[in-house]
């Protein structure tokens, strides 16, 4: 006889402020929910960005009781929405155990237990195995990763083992209650269908800016790969037009990258395939062959800066030359690329900010994403921004400010930037582009214009991936969930 009769695995965020948010599933969740079929008695997994009906506290509360739910799971992935979502859980039924688990939880569970009474438990870090273990009866006190109270008293429980990628199962599709649309101001934009896949977890890397290697607790994710059978098996599984490969750099291994898409290939999975990337990827021409052949038709490119000076103090490992080098060589081919770059880097100034858009035209991107440089709890640059006068931030996970560019002369260079490349002709050029690759069809072109201003400045690689850690802030307001990340 199960512990729990009935589990929900609740994906809190919807209203407004995520009207740009359903483009795809929220796939830590899913992983959570999927990890505790077989072991609760039912599992209901409900995205609020969807179930409208439900955003309303009462109504939610109503199901819980009329579905006899005795678990909840929430996912507590970004700051944006916060305080809503505090006020949501308080909301609902305190009889019933409630866990809480994703990347913002992991960050504030001192602030979650304080300003969320009902709260009985908190995952910290990635969440497959500690959620068996909860379901499974495992004392509060021999799990890993865990935090609870017990007589009025906060415990914090060591930190967990991260699991093996291998042994984990991947998203059971069946409990989703809708196909993923690209959404937008509740305006959708395209009949395709999204989804995302997850074939590694961790990066070899070591950007200075980027902590994509470490969990919220500062643990170092190394970098591991799912069996390509595995991964297969999933694909063989998804219904959807459009599929993401949500890891950190899908072809870190272009050996390992020819056999997916190989593998691809031989099991007829045709669909448009999605994939974020290094530069280094144009140093393998046959790669890039067998990715078309396969259906790869978006990469998603992390540049960073037009200014050696600015890759050298990211350590990103890459010159400004050699991002020529391999924009020259994608040239060759029809794949549509959306780079990132940050801008308000340490010593940056205006100029050189702006710099990105004409750089950008230069290397014949198709589209460009640029983020405020953000600073995370166990980021190398956190104690340089901590040792260099005039540069500041107001919260972890949050922008860097300096005396000279606070938020409204950032705003003011971000809007320069954006307006310097998404000129017409740029416009005209993503449109034929993307109808030419097969991502946009007649109908959809009309919506697509519409919206267009909003749609660019909210391709933001967490994503999509998702979703991490500095980029999943502006990702859960621009419509891309922070897929394949972890935890409830």
């Amino acid at each position: 006889m199960p512990k729990y009769r009935h589990a929900l695995a609740l994906y809190p965020y919807g209203g407004d402020a995520t009207a740009s948010m359903g483009l795809f599933p929220p796939t830590g969740l899913e992983y959570i929910a999927t990890s505790m079929r077989g072991l609760v008695g039912k599992v209901t997994l409900l995205d609020l960005r969807y179930e409208h009906a439900y955003q309303e506290p009462g109504r939610l509360a109503e199901l819980v009781r009329n579905e006899r739910v005795d678990l909840l799971c929430i996912s507590v992935r970004w700051r944006s929405q916060f305080d809503r979502i505090c006020e949501l859980i308080n909301r609902l039924p305190r009889d019933i155990t409630t866990v809480l688990g994703g990347y913002q939880a992991t960050l504030e569970v001192e602030e979650l237990f304080t300003r969320c009474p009902g709260v009985d438990l908190i995952v910290r870090g990635e969440g497959e195995e500690i959620i068996q273990e909860i379901v499974n009866g495992v004392p509060y006190h021999e799990i890993r990763g865990l935090s609870y109270r017990r007589n009025g008293e906060l415990v914090h429980n060591a930190n967990q083992q991260l699991p093996d990628v291998a042994r984990i199962a991947y998203p059971d599709r069946s409990l989703r209650r809708h196909a993923y649309h690209w959404v937008q101001h509740g305006v959708q934009i395209t009949k395709h269908t999204f989804d995302t896949v997850l074939t590694t977890r961790g990066c070899p890397f070591k950007c200075k800016f980027c902590t994509f290697s470490l969990n919220p607790l500062g643990q170092k994710r190394e970098y591991t790969e799912r069996p390509l059978d595995s991964v297969i098996e999933e694909l063989k599984n998804v219904s959807a037009d459009v599929v993401l490969f949500s890891d950190d750099n899908l072809f870190t291994d272009p050996r390992r990258g020819e056999q997916l898409c190989d593998r691809i290939v031989e099991n007829g999975l045709r669909k448009t395939y999605v994939a974020q990337a290094r530069i280094d990827i144009a140093r393998y021409p046959r790669l890039l062959e067998k990715a078309w052949n396969a259906g790869f038709r978006v990469f998603l490119v992390g540049i960073e800066s037009p200014h050696d000076r600015i890759l050298k103090q990211l350590q990103k490992g890459i010159t400004r030359e050699q991002i020529r080098d391999a924009f020259r060589v994608f040239a060759n081919y029809d794949f549509f690329i959306h780079g990132y770059f940050i801008y308000g880097n340490i010593g940056e100034t205006e100029q050189e900010m702006l710099e990105i858009a004409s750089f950008a035209k230069e290397l014949k991107i198709d589209s460009i994403t640029f983020q405020k440089l953000r600073i995370e709890k166990f980021s190398p640059l956190k104690e340089l921004v901590d040792n260099t006068e005039g540069y500041y931030y107001e919260r972890i996970g949050g922008p860097v400010y300096s005396s000279q560019y606070g938020d409204r002369e950032l705003k003011r260079i971000r809007n320069t930037i954006r307006k310097r490349f998404y000129d017409m002709r740029q416009i005209r050029h993503i449109l034929r582009k993307a109808m030419r690759l097969g991502l946009l069809t007649g109908s959809d072109i009309g919506r697509v214009a519409l919206h267009l201003p909003t749609l660019v400045s909210g391709l933001t690689r967490r994503g999509l991936q998702k979703r991490r850690k500095r980029r999943q802030h502006k990702l859960a307001k621009a419509g891309a969930p922070g897929a394949g990340a972890t935890g409830v």
